[in-house]
């Protein structure tokens, strides 16, 4: 497990209510690193909070959608006293999904605000003070989406894609000054949004993550950046960066028709 000196005695967890989320909440406050929590409900992030709390650590919440124009600093309202070691941003998800030419634009934006504005925000902010400080991690959440094109998913799909060059650029900036990047890669795994989503964990032979493991090994791994891809998706992932292209596009969006019981 990672070592509470060099990412604490503050973590701050965007999107850390409910599973991966909560899952490095518990992880976290099991090594005695204090936590902020922000997620947009605030019944999932109390219940989160009062498990760390439990395990002996300070927790402040902040029940905010990191979508409104001032997120930023509203956080920095409760974290600007703190010192915070790692940032961990889990809050990436698909808010919008539609064809493109079909669908709002306002709606696309909100992915793109979302999986690209609010990470920049948040780890240019936290990175700084990490860098001035010389030592410190951040741990961006990835996705196989990010690999391979998606149809009604495509602009979540190509965000994720971003955050991958994202992290390894500031991988290469911040580790000469002793701060960690990591991107964790997820593939398929068993949370509440995905169930919510209908994904069908059912199909045969489908295997899904469990959230508090894919939580353990992204912090085991969080030296060995830029990018660490989840136990079993390391061969989906070389795959799908793999050509021709239409073929491996089409493949996937037949194996994603069927995973959402689409025809």
């Amino acid at each position: 497990m990672i070592d509470p000196q060099y990412y604490g005695p503050w973590a701050v967890v965007a999107g850390g209510s409910e599973g991966v989320g909560a899952s490095f909440a518990d992880e976290l406050s099991k090594i005695g690193i204090n936590l902020v929590l922000i997620a947009r409900k605030p019944g999932p992030l109390e219940e989160t909070a009062a498990k760390a709390r439990a395990n002996g650590v300070e927790v402040r919440t902040l029940a905010l959608d990191l979508l409104v124009p001032d997120a930023l600093d509203r956080i920095r309202d409760v974290t600007d006293d703190l010192e915070v070691g790692l940032l961990i941003f889990n809050a990436g998800a698909n808010s919008y999904g539609h064809e493109f030419v079909t669908g709002d634009l306002d709606g696309f934006r909100g992915v793109i605000e979302l999986n690209v504005n609010k990470q920049l925000e948040l780890s240019h902010h936290f990175g700084g003070l990490m860098k001035d400080r010389g030592h410190g991690g951040i741990l961006l959440l990835g996705s196989l989406s990010g690999y391979i094109g998606s149809e009604q998913l495509g602009i979540y799909a190509a965000s994720k894609a971003f955050g991958r060059i994202f992290a390894e650029s500031l991988w290469l900036e911040l580790a000469p000054h002793g701060v960690h990047v990591l991107e964790l890669i997820l593939g398929l795994t068993r949370t509440p949004a995905m169930v919510r989503a209908g994904l069908n964990f059912d199909l045969p032979g489908m295997k899904a993550a469990e959230p508090e493991d894919v939580a353990r090994e992204g912090l085991e791994h969080l030296a060995d950046g830029p990018i660490w891809i989840t136990a079993g998706n390391q061969e989906s992932a070389e795959r799908q960066s793999g050509f021709p292209r239409n073929t491996l596009v089409k493949g996937a969006a037949d194996a994603m028709r069927a995973l959402l019981n689409r025809s």
